[in-house]
C-alpha cells in the first residue's frame, strides 16, 4: 500500500475517531428540560380601585382603558421625592453591609458555576524530573574511548490527560443546577436591595413622626405654661382656685414627661438608620417634615402577571425550582453508564542529552466503562428524592405567587385606609384645637370651670399625636406598596 493510501487511511480515521468523540462530549441530557408551571393570575388586584362606571348607554362598543404602568416601573428617586431622604437611599445602597454580603455571595455561586463546569472538560497535567549521580571510580563504567563515566545525568518529562465524557448530560445538568444557583443569589441580592430601600423609607417616615409628635410636645407644654400662668394669676387675684391650678400644674407635667421617651425612641430610630447606612450611630439628616410627605389620590398597580417578572422573591423561587429540575437530570444519569478516557505520554533517558530523542519516547492511552449493577437502592431512592423535591419546588413557587398576591392587596387596602385615617384625624385635630380655644375664652372670662379646658387641650394634645402617627403610616404603606409590586431594585 502506498504511503498517501496509508495517510488517506489514518486521516479517515482521524476523522471517524474525531466524530465518536464529539457524539460522545455532546450525548443526550436526560431527565427534564424546564418549563415554568402554569401560574393563573386574576385580572386585577384586589383592592385596586375599580374603573368608572358609564351611567349613559352608548350604541359603541366598550373598550376597557388600558391599564396605566405600575409606580414599581419607577425608580425609587421618582416615589421618594424628599432630598434628604434620597440621599439616604443612595448612601445605603453603597454601603450598607448585607447589600455587600449578598454580593459576594454572587460572587460565591460565579465561582461554583466554574468549579462545576470544569467537569465538562478533560484534565491535563504535566511534569519532569531530572536526576545526577556520582559513582566511585572503580564503579564508573568505561567509556569507548576507555575514559571512565564516573557522573550521570539523566531526567524525563510526561504529559497525562483525563475525560469523563459526559454522554448522559450528568455533568451538564450539574452546571445547568449551578447556573440557576447563581440566578437564585442574584435575585436574592435584588430582594436584598428591595427590602433595604424599604426599611431605609419607612424608618425614616417613622423618625420624622417622631421629629412631629416632640414637636406637638413642645408647643403643647408652652401653650400649658401659658395656661398654669394664667390659673396662677387667677388664684392670686381671688377668681379661681387652688384646684384649677393643680389641674395645669398636671397638664404641663404629664406633657413634660413625654419628652425623655420620645428623644429615646428618636435616638434609637436614628441608630437603626445608622446602621443601615453602614456606619456607627450618629445624627441622621432632615428633610420634608411628615406632613409634607407626598401621598398621591391613585396609585396605578399595572397588571397582577407583571409581578412573575417583577417580584424578586418569586423570581428567586423560580430559580430555586430550576435547579431542583436540573438535578432530576443529574439524579437519573447516575443509572448510565460511565466513560472515561486516559492518555499519558513522555520521553525519559538516563542521558539528559538523549530525552528528546524519538527513540526515548512512551505512550500510553486507555479508556474505561463503568455501569452501575447493584447499589443498595441508593441510585434509585436518589432519583425518586430529586423529583420529590421538584415538587416541592413547584408548590414553593406557587405559594410565593399567592404571598405577592397577597402582599399587594393589604398594602392596597392599608394605603387606602389610611388615607381615610389621616384625613379624618386631620379634622378631628381642627376641631379639638378650635374646641380647646372657645373653652379658654370661656375660663378666662369665668363661664366655665377648669375642667373644661383639661378635657379638651388633653384631647387636642392626643389627637395632634394620633395625626403625626397616622401620617407616618400613610407615608409607610405607600412603601409597602411599591415594595409589594417589585419595585425599588432596578
Amino acid at each position: 500500500m502506498s504511503n498517501s493510501a496509508k495517510s488517506l487511511l489514518r486521516g479517515a480515521g482521524i476523522a471517524i475517531l474525531g466524530g465518536m468523540l464529539a457524539l460522545l462530549v455532546t450525548g443526550c441530557k436526560v431527565g427534564p428540560n424546564y418549563k415554568r408551571p402554569d401560574a393563573v393570575a386574576p385580572q386585577s388586584y384586589r383592592g385596586a380601585l375599580a374603573p368608572p362606571i358609564a351611567t349613559e348607554p352608548s350604541t359603541q362598543t366598550a373598550v376597557s382603558p388600558a391599564p396605566q404602568a405600575s409606580i414599581a416601573e419607577q425608580d425609587w428617586q421618582g416615589i421618594f421625592t424628599d432630598p434628604a431622604l434620597q440621599a439616604l437611599i443612595a448612601e445605603a445602597l453603597k454601603n450598607n453591609l448585607d447589600l455587600k454580603i449578598a454580593a459576594q455571595r454572587v460572587l460565591e455561586a460565579q465561582s461554583v458555576v466554574g468549579i462545576v463546569r470544569s467537569q465538562q472538560l478533560p484534565s491535563v497535567n504535566a511534569g519532569g524530573s531530572f536526576s545526577a549521580l556520582q559513582l566511585p571510580q572503580g564503579l564508573a563504567p568505561q567509556n569507548s574511548d576507555g575514559t571512565k563515566n564516573d557522573f550521570i545525568r539523566g531526567g524525563g518529562f510526561s504529559a497525562s490527560a483525563a475525560w469523563n465524557l459526559d454522554f448522559w448530560g450528568y455533568y451538564r445538568r450539574q452546571t445547568e443546577a449551578a447556573r440557576a444557583e447563581l440566578l437564585q443569589t442574584e435575585w436574592a441580592q435584588r430582594a436584598t436591595r428591595t427590602a433595604l430601600v424599604q426599611q431605609l423609607a419607612a424608618s425614616y417616615f417613622q423618625l420624622r413622626s417622631l421629629d412631629s409628635q416632640l414637636e406637638i410636645t413642645k408647643n403643647t407644654i408652652q401653650a400649658r405654661e401659658d395656661s398654669l400662668r394664667l390659673t396662677q394669676s387667677l388664684e392670686n387675684y381671688g377668681a379661681g382656685s387652688r384646684a384649677d391650678t393643680r389641674q395645669a400644674e398636671e397638664l404641663l407635667y404629664t406633657a413634660k414627661a413625654n419628652l425623655p421617651e420620645l428623644r429615646r425612641q428618636i435616638a434609637a430610630q436614628e441608630n437603626a438608620i445608622s446602621v443601615l447606612l453602614g456606619h456607627a450611630p450618629q445624627d441622621v439628616a432632615r428633610g420634608q417634615k411628615i406632613e409634607d410627605q407626598p401621598h398621591p389620590a391613585a396609585v396605578p398597580t399595572g397588571l397582577p402577571s407583571e409581578l412573575l417578572e417583577r417580584r424578586p422573591d418569586i423570581r428567586q423561587a423560580e430559580a430555586t425550582l430550576m435547579a431542583a429540575n436540573a438535578r432530576v437530570g443529574v439524579a437519573k444519569a447516575q443509572f448510565f453508564p460511565q466513560i472515561s478516557l486516559t492518555s499519558m505520554g513522555g520521553s525519559a533517558s538516563n542521558q539528559l542529552q538523549k530525552i528528546f530523542d524519538g527513540g526515548n519516547a512512551y505512550w500510553y492511552a486507555a479508556g474505561s466503562l463503568s455501569q452501575p449493577i447493584f447499589a443498595g437502592g441508593r441510585i434509585r431512592s436518589n432519583y425518586k428524592y430529586s423529583q420529590a423535591q421538584q415538587q416541592e419546588m413547584v408548590v414553593q413557587y406557587q405559594k410565593a405567587i399567592l404571598n405577592a398576591l397577597k402582599d399587594v392587596s393589604n398594602s392596597l387596602t392599608a394605603y387606602k385606609e389610611t388615607q381615610s385615617r389621616r384625613e379624618e384625624q386631620t379634622r378631628a385635630v381642627a376641631s379639638a384645637a378650635d374646641a380647646v380655644r372657645l373653652a379658654r375664652l370661656r375660663y378666662a372670662g369665668g363661664n366655665t370651670s377648669y375642667i373644661e379646658v383639661l378635657a379638651t387641650d388633653t384631647n387636642l394634645y392626643d389627637a395632634q399625636l394620633q395625626l403625626a402617627q397616622a401620617q407616618s403610616q400613610e407615608a409607610n404603606s405607600l412603601v409597602q406598596l411599591y415594595a409589594a409590586l417589585g419595585g425599588g431594585w432596578k
